[in-house]
């Protein structure tokens, strides 16, 4: 068989940004109206903004004369090329997101996608934690994706349920103390 038609390993393209999770197959990409709206300003900045001033200086750069050892052009390139690909991941992602806002639910005591929950672990240490996007959830934030152990453990789950959760150290059960939404 002629190599022109094997694919020896996958392409850069296909690959997730740094920090970026991967959405299960079959699962759609839930996100809240806010982080839509972050993803979209920050695609429209790229596209508006980053990626032609970045063209103006490779262009500028190329017309230097030699390209094999110019630092602007190598690197503007280089960035050309991350721009590139934040833009197809971010219009990828925003063509399959799904936006529900979480107020809908806002004084119910169950839990759904935009709750923020504090739970009670066995050891009677208590955490909160807001159950965001893949795409928005900032874990230092105290933000989990929906799609994370510990989201989809409390799932559903109604204020003073208590549910499993398997966790590396083993099956652990925590109790739901609270369920709150933003208000509408």
């Amino acid at each position: 068989m002629n190599k022109a038609f094997t694919r020896e390993t996958e392409s850069e393209d296909d690959e997730l940004p740094p920090g970026a999770s991967p959405i299960p197959a079959g699962t759609r990409n839930y996100i809240t109206p806010a982080g839509y709206a972050r993803l979209r300003a920050e695609l429209l900045h790229l596209i508006d903004d980053e990626r032609p001033r970045v063209v103006e200086v490779v262009h500028w750069a190329a017309g230097n004369g030699d390209r094999s050892e110019n630092g602007d052009y190598l690197y503007g390139k280089k960035r050309l090329r991350e721009i590139d690909r934040r833009i197809r991941f971010l219009t990828q992602r925003l063509e399959i997101a799904e936006v529900t806002d979480p107020c809908v639910h806002h004084g119910r005591d169950q839990v759904f996608f935009g709750a923020t929950v504090r739970y009670a672990s066995e050891d009677g240490s208590e955490r909160e934690v807001t159950i965001l996007g893949v795409d928005e959830a900032d874990s230092s934030l105290g933000q989990v994706s929906w799609i994370s152990p510990i989201a989809r453990a409390l799932l559903k789950a109604r204020e003073g349920d208590e549910v499993k959760l398997l966790t590396p150290a083993g099956m652990q059960t925590i109790e739901v103390l609270q369920v709150r939404y933003p208000a509408p």
